[in-house]
């Protein structure tokens, strides 16, 4: 019996250890992807006359349709979405390093 609880436990601590030690899921993309996805496609990003050209603006669109759709995030929700968009597609020259 202790024989076998021994084995089990060998094989499955490796796992959870490995659990434990993975990255949490990114904040802004979770946030994105839950709540803005269904409506801002790549596409609209990309679109011709887009309004984001600086980090100040991309910061001030997540900020403004957060609150057209009375989401409710703070100011760290709204910067980790910005962050994501700007990792993601942007990738805007005056944009702080992620995490700063």
């Amino acid at each position: 019996m202790a024989w076998t609880a021994l084995v089990v436990l060998s094989i499955l601590l490796p796992a959870t250890s490995a659990l434990a030690q993975s990255p949490p899921p990114d904040r802004g993309r979770l946030l994105y992807e839950t709540h803005c996805i269904a409506c801002h496609t790549t596409q609209m990003h990309w679109r011709d006359k887009r309004v984001v050209q600086d980090w100040a603006s991309l910061l001030g669109q997540v900020g403004a349709w957060q609150a057209r759709a009375k989401l409710g995030w703070n100011a760290a929700d709204i910067r980790a979405v910005a962050e994501h968009l700007n990792a993601s597609i942007y990738r805007l020259a005056d944009a702080p390093v992620r995490g700063e």
